[in-house]
């Protein structure tokens, strides 16, 4: 299992749930490093089913949602799902701005989003 300094990680069912630790992901450093952290999930750890859970996360910059289309793609090469949860309104109208809503499967909430990983 890889270190996680940005991110918490746990296990549900089968999924792996990612709650970021961060409030305000504006940094480049730390967005660096929240990428490391991802790749070290899909490529060392071998997860294939990721719900990241935002319900802590009040700000996300453009170059964060970079990382996020990166970890979309690392999660479908390796066959997996990824699947979002907990995003506040303000965040979620960036999202809607970029288009990235269709890109990717945002849920309400925890549950909601573990269930979607069984249909």
């Amino acid at each position: 299992m890889a270190d996680h300094r940005r991110l918490g990680v746990s296990e549900v069912s089968g999924v792996t749930v990612v709650q970021f630790i961060d409030r305000k992901i504006l940094d480049d450093s730390q967005i660096q490093e929240i990428g490391q952290e991802f790749t070290a999930l899909v490529e060392q750890d071998q997860k294939k089913n990721i719900l990241l859970n935002f319900s802590h996360v009040e700000f996300l910059s453009s170059s964060a949602l970079g990382k996020l289309i990166n970890l979309e793609k690392q999660v479908k090469a390796h066959s997996g799902k990824l699947r979002m949860s907990n995003i506040r309104p303000e965040i979620m109208e960036v999202f809607a701005i970029t288009k990235l809503n269709k890109l990717f499967d945002i849920r309400e909430d925890v549950p909601d989003a573990l269930a979607a990983f069984k249909s």
